[in-house]
């Protein structure tokens, strides 16, 4: 093993190799994985008590050093990941967003969901004291994505998250940009060591087994764990989770389809428009996002003839490009042709322009919906720039399509006000799907608000109550405790008389900022 000095801190990191200028970390050991969540849970009980503002200021301060790290987290982030310079600045913008944002929401403390229901001695029974909020869970383990290696990475959604609620965050870094995630934990242990915050808070740990994985989920002091990624990695990690003696929550957000269906008045009006808004879609980053239109369903008509037309158009003119390392071209490439190779599936659209053997090619297939509906490897997500058009004969069908669909991070309906109206069935069904119903629109763009719901009934997750993006996401760290009857000066800021936080509380089943008398 190996320290890095950070001010008055230390970040243990696994000894490194160097090859052609490439940082090569070694898996951590079983026991140095003990002895890090071991420390990890003493910073846990001092941090837990640390007030909103300091949280929310540390959040601020790796925010800070996050753009101090300047070109060199870019050109580093290139090179592991095949991601363009403009995508990456976009992405670190975001994530010093999702941290300084997630700050205020933290400092602001509505997220505490605070709420007092005051003693009626008189009553009979006597009412006793009653008053609730939300406690930090424990020690979160937080696994880093491939296709974004800062916004769901190391100083990614889930650990601002994490912060906000009080618990302490280990970092398993994600080995396709392990010198990535070396650069921003030291940038978060910078910000650790300035604000004068527990040593082990952050501690990251690299492994690119399962036993390390394994080792991190199944220790008995991890109380919570974030995950972004494969249904197979997410499904396994939940698995974990709900085996242990004591079973913790695990938020694995495991990627989705998200279908989206033409309804007849809509396309009949925008076919060229929607087709093209569509292949633009369809291979965004490569096709490399969560919410890619991997299914567009239409029925039979001039107007979806036209749309295939032109869809077909757009997508031969794409230019065929990296995609983030060989194995997820490798697997995009066989995914892809196992799906052509079903039954009654027909290649409709593939880019006509070259393409080496790690560069993702535009691909657009067409299924008709009774096979669909038959063939459940054909619901399966094609994770690249791929997109399977199934055409029904009539709504009736459409609504079976939609019957036999799993769990999405996202649906979208193209529809006019007369579609809506003469599609209420369709539209419910829909619902119950999804975790972000979109009209007019493309489910690629995932805004960071408070409103954003980045979730979904599994398997897009293991817990559709909640969300991987926006403020609202630090509730998935944190449990709710009730006090009764104690006494004022012994009780938690945001349930004090006073309101000494000036939250928004509910008081007798009124929100109000108001002292209690």
């Amino acid at each position: 093993m190996m320290e890095l000095q950070l001010g008055h801190h230390y970040l243990i990191i696994s000894q490194s190799k160097f090859n052609s200028g490439t940082n090569m970390f070694k898996d951590a050991t079983i026991e140095e994985v003990n002895v890090a969540v071991s420390h990890s849970y003493q910073a846990f009980q001092q941090y837990r008590k640390y007030s909103l503002k300091q949280r929310a200021d540390l959040m601020r301060a790796i925010a800070i050093e996050l753009e101090l790290c300047g070109d060199e987290l870019i050109q580093t982030a290139m090179n592991e990941t095949n991601l363009p310079e403009a995508r990456l600045r976009g992405e670190r913008a975001r994530t010093i967003y999702q941290l300084t944002s997630y700050a205020d929401a933290c400092e602001n403390g509505d997220w505490l969901d605070a709420r007092i229901d005051t003693a009626i001695p008189d009553k009979n029974p006597p009412k006793p004291d009653i008053r609730k909020t939300l406690i930090p869970l424990g020690p979160v383990v937080v696994f880093g994505s491939s296709n974004f290696p800062f916004a769901y990475s190391t100083a990614g959604g889930d650990t601002a998250c994490a912060l906000a609620a009080g618990c302490s965050v280990i970092i398993k870094a994600h080995p396709a940009h392990a010198q990535t995630s070396e650069i921003v934990a030291q940038a978060v242990h910078r910000a650790i060591a300035k604000n004068n915050m527990p040593q082990h808070l952050f501690t990251h740990i690299h492994g690119a087994s399962f036993e390390v994985g394994k080792a991190l989920v199944t220790h008995t002091l991890v109380k919570a764990v974030g995950f972004t990624g494969s249904f197979s990695g997410g499904k396994q990690l939940f698995d974990w989770g709900n085996q242990r003696k004591e079973p913790i929550p695990v938020f694995a957000e495991m990627g989705s389809v998200n279908p989206v269906f033409l309804l007849k008045e809509k396309l009949a009006q925008s076919a060229n428009d929607i087709a093209k808004q569509y292949a633009a879609s369809v291979t965004l980053g490569v096709g490399q996002f969560c919410t890619n239109p991997g299914l567009i369903i239409g029925i039979k008509s001039e107007a979806l003839n036209q749309f295939q037309t032109t869809l077909q158009s757009e997508i031969e003119h794409i230019a065929p490009a990296k995609m983030l390392h060989a194995g997820i071209a490798k697997a995009f490439f066989e995914k892809r042709a196992n799906a052509l190779q079903q039954s009654n599936v027909a290649l409709l659209a593939k880019t006509k322009l070259a393409a080496d053997a790690i560069s993702g090619e535009p691909t657009i297939a067409k299924v008709d919906a009774k096979t669909f509906i038959q063939n459940s490897l054909l619901h399966q997500e094609v994770f690249g720039p791929y997109s399977l058009l199934i055409e029904c004969v009539d709504e009736n069908e459409m609504l079976m399509v939609a019957n036999h669909l799993e769990g999405q991070l996202t649906s979208t309906i193209m529809a006019t006000p007369n579609d809506i109206q003469s599609n209420q069935t369709l539209i419910d069904t829909i619902k119950q799907i999804c975790g972000r119903i979109i009209l007019n629109g493309v489910p690629t763009g995932v805004e960071v608000c408070r409103s954003m719901m980045h979730g979904g009934p599994f398997p897009a997750t293991t817990d559709a109550r909640f969300t991987a993006v926006g403020a609202d996401g630090i509730k998935r760290f944190a449990r709710p405790i009730a006090y009764q009857n104690w006494n004022n000066d012994v009780l938690p800021d945001e349930l004090k008389n006073e309101n000494p936080l000036n939250i928004w509380r509910m008081v007798n089943n009124e929100w109000t900022k108001n002292k209690i008398a």
